[in-house]
């Protein structure tokens, strides 16, 4: 067979497909030249692809899926992720880029202050991870956080907050007894501190009532402490205190008489002194203490009547019998009939409890001597000793008149005329002596009031 005319042929149709404005040439670049060259050839790394799918499209629907030209679209699986959704092999024999299905990576999660988290695969897709709180921190917010497809946390990071209360711990203290002639007892204990479970930082420790070193009185005391934390937690405790007092029976002021006591008149160690209102004398014990048993010393305390001894031989021994305990009022009148001496009698009989308030003894003296009477209450006296009592104090015989003798024998007032009761009281009210007296009275609940 002569081939001449099919090389002919052959090359008449390669000439022609080279014709100006084809778009292909006999001599173009080198990639054209190779594309011809190598046609259908393999030229790329296959592709091997984890993690996803890969779909290829060849330049002329050439067998192999990687020759040059090839454009391959990467697919990867949920949670893994690809440098180009598309590559060309080159002809340089490589991809046009890095085409690896790696796998989704969230931003690095921060730890939680005064706290941390534990992951199951750092900050990978799928990492799960768990968020914890230092010692004496509780966790607010989501525990758990989730690395997504889409590069996120499927929750924020979680705080540590400090809810728990310090604790602290009161004293224990026993009940106390005050001290002699005392009623309080001194407390002390030292101050207790509290604990944090968390930092261990405490900004006040507070107290409710009375400080350590201190004197507390008489009963049941209830305190507390009060301590915070930085987060303003607080943590409380309480505690009594009770102050016992041990006390004797109760002591009362005889009758007639005043009591003065001091402490409270009737606790370990007061002290309680007696006296009697004018007219009256002390028998017994002028001061009486409560001892630790319980008992109070010396003997009953009572206010006799006054002993007026009417038998003295000189007035002056008569008037020192009422030097500082009674008052005298001396009212004279040279007959019983006599109408001034009768009104000023009259008058004063209903007026007892005003003149045994303010200590006066009233002495009568009626006549004129040898027949002249003297009487202080019911007891007479002589008939001189009567006399001696109006020349000692220059009292006329013949004419009414009476005379006012405080308790020092001083000649405090006279009067030539009767006077009412209220008008005498007002007089022995100014008396110095009688201002103390007044208070005393007070004190005592001594009034006529009744």
């Amino acid at each position: 067979m002569d081939l001449k005319p099919l090389l002919l042929l052959l090359f008449q149709l390669d000439f022609s497909s080279s014709y100006e404005g084809s778009g292909h040439y006999a001599y173009g670049d080198d990639e054209d030249w190779s594309s011809r060259r190598y046609k259908g050839t393999p030229w790329c790394a296959p592709i091997k692809l984890k993690h996803g799918d890969v779909s290829c499209r060849t330049p002329r629907g050439e067998h192999y899926r990687n020759v040059m030209g090839t454009r391959c679209k990467i697919r990867c699986n949920r949670g893994y992720e690809t440098q180009s959704s598309e590559v060309v092999c080159m002809a340089n024999k490589h991809w046009s880029s890095n085409y690896a299905c790696r796998e989704v990576r969230c931003p690095k999660l921060d730890m939680p202050i005064n706290g941390g988290h534990k992951c199951s695969d750092g900050s990978y897709f799928n990492s799960r991870c768990g968020f914890f709180c230092s010692p004496g921190f509780t966790l607010k917010g989501q525990k758990t956080a989730t690395c997504q497809y889409n590069k996120m946390w499927s929750s924020a990071v979680p705080t540590c907050i400090d809810i728990d209360p310090p604790k602290i711990k009161c004293p224990d203290l026993k009940d106390k007894w005050a001290e002699p002639g005392k009623l309080t007892a001194r407390v002390t204990w030292d101050t207790p501190e509290g604990l944090d479970t968390a930092d261990g930082i405490l900004t006040d420790v507070a107290l409710k009532g009375k400080p350590p070193k201190s004197d507390f009185p008489e009963g049941l005391h209830k305190m507390s402490y009060t301590v915070f934390d930085r987060a303003g937690n607080k943590g409380s405790c309480r505690f009594s205190i009770r102050v016992r007092v041990r006390r004797c029976s109760p002591l009362f002021p005889p009758d007639n008489g005043y009591m003065k006591c001091d402490g409270d008149g009737d606790n370990y160690g007061a002290t309680c002194q007696f006296t009697c209102t004018g007219g009256f004398e002390l028998q017994g014990s002028s001061a009486r203490v409560c001892q630790y048993g319980l008992t109070w010393s010396g003997s009953d305390t009572t206010c006799a009547p006054m002993n007026i001894n009417v038998g003295v031989r000189s007035a002056a021994a008569l008037l020192d019998q009422f030097y500082e305990k009674r008052r005298l009022l001396i009212i004279s009148a040279p007959t019983a009939a006599n109408h001034n001496y009768r009104f000023q009698m009259t008058n004063l009989q209903h007026a007892q409890c005003g003149l045994d308030l303010r200590h006066v003894t009233v002495v009568e003296l009626v006549g004129t001597y040898p027949s002249q009477i003297g009487r202080i209450r019911h007891r007479l006296l002589p008939p001189g000793l009567a006399l001696q009592l109006r020349l000692l104090l220059r009292i006329p015989q013949r004419s009414f008149q009476m005379v006012i003798i405080d308790k020092q024998g001083i000649d405090k007032q006279r009067y030539p005329f009767p006077i009412t009761a209220a008008e005498l009281f007002t007089t022995i009210d100014t008396f110095p002596l009688r201002k103390d007296e007044m208070l005393l009275q007070q004190e005592a609940g001594q009034t006529c009031q009744s």
